[in-house]
């Protein structure tokens, strides 16, 4: 697989993009701009801005009906927006006490629902969790189970195609572990599937590469763990998702920016 080397600059001024979800049925592109307050959509070449507040969002994603799912910081919670519009919390406390502030978001083909929750949007004294974990939500569950909780900093989560991997990055430790996903959503394993400075929002594509917003670039990995190389982007990378109507662009929330490659047939 030959990595594109250039990135196209579709929007920018933002503060701090993160969260990026492509919208099929509507095809548009979701995303976050955290400490504006502001969830954005891009559609037909222009962003706009789609919902304020947002509770300070970060990660977003789509549960199995197409409904926006939405890590917010400032509200501590995980919400999802009804196809009305209506916004409700999915999860905001684990055994009574609030969670930190959720970060990425994943959902797999049962319905159940995985997300980090590292400090990074709460002020020390305002903790009540001191676990640092990722949490699932089961369908129609209303109390998050804690997966996995041996993390420095948690971050970027995504499944392999075939959803018997989860990979999960851990910021701080500059690798990302892998994770064989049970058919009870348990959680085994956990080794350092690879190493990269500061990693953040993940990706894959249908061959199962797998793509890690990091320090400097984008690193890219095959489905063994082996660097096939980096995509350059001119502000640090936090989050991607692949988009459009062949799956074929990688967008990427960077810094004040958004970008997009796109990757041949």
């Amino acid at each position: 697989m030959k990595i594109p080397s250039v990135v196209e600059k579709v929007a920018g001024g933002f503060q701090f993009t993160e969260g990026p979800v492509w919208v099929e049925a509507r095809r548009e592109l979701i995303f976050s701009d955290i400490p504006a307050n502001r969830l954005y959509r891009f559609k037909a070449g222009k962003a706009e801005v789609w919902r304020e507040p947002s509770g300070n969002a970060n990660g977003n994603t789509l549960d199995l009906a197409g409904r926006l799912l939405t890590c917010e910081h400032g509200n501590r919670r995980v919400s999802r927006t009804e196809l009305d519009g209506t916004v409700i919390s999915l999860a905001e406390r684990y055994q009574g006490r609030r969670l930190n502030s959720p970060n990425d978001i994943v959902v797999h083909s049962d319905g159940s629902i995985f997300f980090s929750d590292p400090p990074y949007g709460v002020k020390p004294e305002q903790r009540e969790l001191d676990i640092q974990g990722v949490y699932r939500i089961d369908p129609g569950s209303s109390e998050p189970l804690l997966a996995v909780e041996d993390f420095v900093k948690p971050n970027g989560l995504v499944f392999s195609p075939d959803e018997e991997r989860l990979y999960i990055a851990d910021t701080e430790l500059d690798h990302v572990r892998v994770f064989q996903v049970q058919p009870d959503g348990a959680l085994l394993g956990g080794d350092v599937f690879c190493k990269v400075s500061r990693p953040d929002g993940m990706a894959v594509d249908s061959a199962g590469n797998l793509y890690v917003a990091a320090q400097t670039a984008v690193a890219v990995f095959d489905a063994d763990g082996y660097s096939l190389g980096e995509i350059p982007v001119p502000e640090r990378p936090a989050n991607l998702t692949f988009g459009d109507d062949d799956a074929r662009t990688l967008y990427i929330c960077a810094k004040t920016s958004l970008y997009r490659v796109r990757f041949a047939p």
